[in-house]
Order: structure tokens, then sequence, then C-alpha cells
């Protein structure tokens, strides 16, 4: 759900409970155990030491690998360059490039790193993987040599920390408060990953340096921090991050509280907020009215989104998904509503390597022109975000704007820091001869949409439980596109494509289908896109997966957990189960066995037993779902089939959590 150089951010949550208190029984011996852990600093140390006496190149490619992964983690691009090299020279596999396509991209290595994308294409058999990263390379490049003509300053703040200082927010008397998880924050716990505080709120006088926890009682020993306030300063929302328990994540939810009697009241939950969904970044208007925050909600485009909810009577309004001009299939975070223009981070428009930061303003109410990236030098190979505009600046002649944002940027002073940026007066621009005055041209508006329908590339490519390497174009793929009450079908060319020009305001789903794959859909919506004169031609893009049918052959369903000696579903099998429900509606012929499976320890016929009423159990949530009973069966299997069959005495623990799966078979 996150990328590692992002894990510690307030929303960016969040480690399992369990992994965390492990770390305190046992003293990590060897670089392998620091690096299950989570503990990257540690790791490398010890990786390094015993990459020097491992004499194996097998070995030394998988060492290599961890290497450059741990660097990763710790967001050493740079090192992480030369390790993932290594490990790909080792023997580490198209892992080990990936990575170190990817690393060269965050290291600004634009050149390099589209060559290797254009290897890891060929590589997988299929160049339709990884055509935008390409693509973004070639912009990105660009973007950075334009920058060397800008008079644009970027600025590291002094007092910036060692560790996380991020997400600036303008708050009173020309102060700012920050996030960060230097060593004065609550609590003495810490955070294994980068064995820090957990993140707290801050404040500080840039003029003066005077760091200082935010009052209280807005800080806590769990993670706080991305905060907003209203125009006045009496009202703010916050991000808080709560432990779960044993077997789950930590979900960050929004708090709120108001000034009273020159104190901040203990903070509430906001009372649109679901369980199991991560809430996070909030940006109030000026007037309080609405609020802009990002999370992950399933009903969203994917990955986490940008919603707006809207103040009411009653509290705050169920919030609505902004547009697809907004959001897209990957992440969108850390908006900032500033006027009529929004400001926000995505990973996944065009940009130069991680999180890159974007703008859009309101045509209208409800409609959003393009966005637009705000590119170098605000933005860099690194993770860009949390951008803000100083309006109380006292600005100079040569200055049009100043304000702040947070990155990860190369030479910095932590993980994450805060930089100040001055937007100056650009240099002049020698204008071209004028020649014969020609009429204004009239505007046409187009939206046109590009969909591909795609399957996955299995490393074994009869097995559909390998690795999934990419995904390739399927061609002659039937598409029916609803719009409306109208109907139209389209089939894939030989490069599984099919193009559709889109009308402003309007609903599409898409239902894609072929002989030997599984039915599936997706949607796409031009509601909320306005008309921008500046881009009137505007791309789009969807993807419709198939799945292909392995028929008599068991599929490991993700996530799917008990409770020791239980067999009732628990909520985070939930997801993956509902996915279930969601193929079998879309393919109707479809009949499937459920199985479960245990580990080789304990009584044979108790896990018998027990394994045949979990996969019942299975089965019950998915007829309560509205799937008739006839179209299911369930099997335990009990011990009797282990996908990894060692010695029971002597197997590991991921080796018996391997084999404590359930699956599902496609048997008709």
């Amino acid at each position: 759900m996150y990328k590692p150089e992002t894990m510690n951010r307030i929303i960016i949550i969040a480690f399992i409970a369990f992994i965390a208190s492990c770390t305190f029984v046992q003293k990590v011996q060897d670089g392998d155990t620091a690096f299950e852990r989570k503990q990257y600093a540690k790791a490398v140390e010890m990786l390094r030491k015993e990459y020097s006496k491992e004499k194996s190149r097998v070995q030394k490619g998988k060492i290599a690998y961890k290497l450059a992964q741990s660097y990763t983690a710790l967001n050493n691009h740079a090192a992480a360059i030369d390790w993932y090299k290594t490990a790909f020279d080792g023997g580490a596999g198209l892992d080990a490039l990936k990575g170190y396509a990817f690393a060269l991209k965050k290291n600004e290595q634009y050149k390099e790193a589209q060559a290797n994308f254009k290897e890891l294409g060929i590589e997988i058999g299929s160049p339709y993987e990884y055509r935008k990263e390409i693509s973004a390379c070639k912009i990105a490049a660009q973007w950075k040599e334009d920058a060397k003509k800008s008079n644009d300053i970027v600025q590291n703040m002094e007092w910036n920390s060692s560790k996380s200082d991020y997400a600036p927010t303008l708050f009173e008397n020309q102060q700012i408060v920050f996030t960060s998880d230097r060593n004065a924050a609550t609590g003495e716990e810490t955070y294994n990953w980068t064995n820090n505080s957990f993140s707290d709120l801050f404040v500080v006088n840039p003029s003066l340096d005077n760091v200082r926890q935010f009052p209280n009682p807005i800080n806590s020993t769990n993670n706080d921090g991305t905060a907003t306030f209203n125009e006045d300063f009496t009202e703010m929302v916050f991000t808080r991050c709560f432990n779960q328990n044993k077997y789950q994540d930590k979900y960050c939810q929004l708090m709120s509280s108001t000034l009273e009697d020159g104190n901040w009241t203990s903070p509430k939950v906001l009372n649109f907020i679901q369980s199991d969904i991560n809430y996070g970044h909030p940006s109030l208007t000026k007037d309080g009215s609405q609020l802009y925050f990002s999370c992950n909600d399933p009903e969203g485009w994917g990955g986490f989104d940008i919603w707006v909810s809207t103040r009411t009577p009653d509290g705050w309004s169920m919030p609505d998904l902004l547009s697809r001009s907004i959001n897209t299939v990957g992440d969108e975070k850390f908006p900032n509503i500033d006027g009529d223009t929004l400001y926000f981070s995505s990973d996944n428009h065009t940009g130069m390597g991680g999180l890159d930061i974007y703008k859009t303003y309101k045509f209208d109410d409800t409609n959003w022109v393009p966005v637009q990236n705000l590119k170098a030098p605000i933005n860099s190979g690194a993770d860009d975000f949390g951008f803000v505009i100083d309006y109380e600046a006292q600005l100079n002649e040569d200055q049009l704007q100043v304000g702040y944002f947070t990155s990860n940027r190369m030479n910095g002073q932590g993980l994450d820091d805060i930089y100040r940026f001055e937007k100056r007066v650009p240099p002049p621009v020698i204008e071209p001869p004028v020649t014969e005055k020609e009429e204004p041209k009239e505007i046409v508006y187009q939206l046109n949409l590009t969909g591909y329908v795609v399957e996955k590339i299995y490393k074994i490519p009869e097995n559909p439980n390998s690795k999934v390497l990419g995904k390739r174009p399927i061609s002659n793929a039937k598409v029916d596109i609803k719009i409306g009450s109208d109907t139209q079908t389209v089939t894939t060319s030989s490069d599984g494509k099919f193009e559709l020009e889109l009308d402003y305001d309007t609903d599409y789903y898409f239902f894609g289908s072929k002989d030997g794959y599984l039915n599936s859909d997706e949607r796409f919506s031009t509601r909320g896109i306005a008309k921008d004169p500046n881009n009137p031609i505007q791309e789009y893009e969807v993807e419709i997966l198939l799945e292909k049918i392995f028929k008599d052959q068991e599929i490991v369903l993700e996530n799917i957990y008990y409770d020791f000696d239980k067999w009732d579903i628990r909520k985070d099998a939930e997801p993956s189960l509902n996915n279930l429900v969601k193929i079998l509606n879309q393919n109707p012929t479809l009949n499937i066995q459920l199985s479960s499976h245990t580990d080789c320890q304990g009584n044979p016929n108790y896990n018998q037993t027990l394994s045949q009423r979990r996969a019942q159990s299975a089965v019950n949530y998915l007829i309560n779902a509205g799937i008739q009973d006839q179209r299911l069966t369930a099997v335990g299997y009990g011990e009797n089939s282990l996908l990894i069959d060692c010695v029971c005495q002597r197997c590991t623990e991921a080796e018996h959590q391997a084999n404590r799966r359930t699956t599902f078979k496609i048997v008709d």
C-alpha cells in the first residue's frame, strides 16, 4: 500500500503491532533478521559485512538485493543504485533490474532509467508495462534542464532535524505548524523502521528557529500530524493513527479540536470516519465550510484519493470524491485548498520520480481543470509534497511568491525536510518578430480515452500462484461500453487497445470478456472535468484486467487468516472474499471449490476437521453475499496437501504460514 521511503509519514502508516513487539524479544544477530524486522539501518551494517565474507555468487546476489532494498527504505537512492546493479549482475533477477530502474529515476538519472525500463519490458515480454515510465523519464529530463534557466530558489530550512520534518501549514503570527518524529516527540517508544520517535505536531517561527511542541492536548503517544486550521486559527483538524489488535494495521483518522478560552479542546473523531479506512492530510477552506482530505476508501478510483466534505448543522457531510482529472488509480495525497486552487501530490500523474506536486483550479462549483505539474525546481526525482504559499511574506521586487513544501530529495538534513521556495521574476523572453496578425481560431474541446484489456504475466506461465512480472495486452477481447442506458461493443486491436471520444459530465462502465478468461469490469467518469482553454484536448486511459482461467488448479486467496483454533471469518479477510463475490457475479456460470489447508503441526484428525469448518465458513460468507450455494463446494484438506513439504519439526514459521492457506479452484 505504501512505498517504503514514505512509511514514516503520518498517513503513510503503519507497522503491525506484533512485529514491533518481537523486536524487543530477541536480539537481532544477522542481516536477514534485521531486514525482515524492518530495522534497515542495522540491516545495512550487517548485510555489508555478510556480503564481504560470502563466497557464493548466488548468495552474494541475494544479499546485494536486500542491501539495495534497505537503502531504498532509508531513502538513500544513490547507494541503492549500486547495490541493485550488483544484485542484478549477481543473478538476483528482474526484481533487481526493476529496483535499479526506479532508483535511477528517483536519483534523476533519467536517460539511464529510461534504458533500463526498456530492458525490463523486453525481459518480461511486454513493452506495454513500462511505457509510461519511459515517457515520464523523457519529460522529467526536459523539466530538469528547463529549471537551469529559472531564477526560482529552493532553500532547506535550518530548523529541520536529522529525522522527518514535513507537511508545513501556516499558523498565527507568521508561524508554521509541521509534523516531525524528532526526539522531542511525545512518548518513549520508537518506530523500528527508522528508530525514530512517533510523530507529533510542532510549531516554529521561521525567522527565530524556535521549534516547540504544539500545545496540549493535541499530541499523544500515537502518530499525530498533518494539521490544518480555519482562517482565524480557532479550529484545527489533524490526523491521528491508532494501534489496532494484534493482526491489524493501525488506522488513521481525522480529529478536530477548537480553541476555547485560550486552550485547545480534547480532540474528537470526525463524524464521517469509517472503520478500516485510512484518512489523512486534511485541508480546510479559509471559511471552514469545506474539508479536503486523502483516504483509501475502496469506493475511490484506486489507492489514495482526494475527497471533500461540506460542513452542515449536524457536522460534516458524507464526503464526495473529486474528479478523474485529479484522482487516478495511483495515490493522490496532501491536498491544500487555496481559494479556488487545489495543490496536491500524486505518484501517478506524469512526474519526475516519486510524489510530485500538482495544481488545478475550479472552473465552476463542481468542475476542475486538468492538473499541472509544478515541475523543477519545486519537484524532483524524490517525493515532493505538502505545498503551501505564504501570503503574509514580505516580497521584494524580484519575488512573485514565497512558500514552503516538503521533500526527501538528496542532500537534505533528514528523511523528509521542509524547504522554502521563492518564485522569482523570470528572465526576459526574446519575442519573435511580429508577423501579420492572425484571426483567433475557435477552440475545439475534446476528451479522448484509450482503453487497454490486459492479462497478468506469471513467472511460471501455467501457475497462477507464481510471481506476477507485469501485464500484457490482450487482442480481440470484447468490451461492452455502457453509457447511460445505451451500450456499444468494441473489440481490442492487436495491441489490446480501443479508443473512445468521451462526452463531458458522463459516467462510463466497461465490461471486458474473452474466451478463456474471467469477465471483469472498470469504470470512468468525466464528471468534474472542466473545459480548459489552455489544454483543450485531454487524454485519459483505462485498463481492464482479465484473469486467465486455470481450471482444476488451486489459487491462493491472499490475506485470509483465522484466529487460533477458530474458523469464523475475520474482518481483515472480508476484502479478499468480497473480491471473489465480485468475480462470481461477473461470471454467473462459474462454479468453484473453496478449500482450506492447515500446516503440519497438531493432530491430523483435528486439523482435518478444523480446515473443513474454515472452508465451510468461507462458503457461508459467499452465500450470505448472494452467491447460489449450488455454485460452491467446501473442502478441508487438513495437512494432507502441504504447499511446502518440509520436515515438520524443522519448518520455519514462514513455511508453516505458507501451508496455512485458503484457496479457490474453478471446477466448471
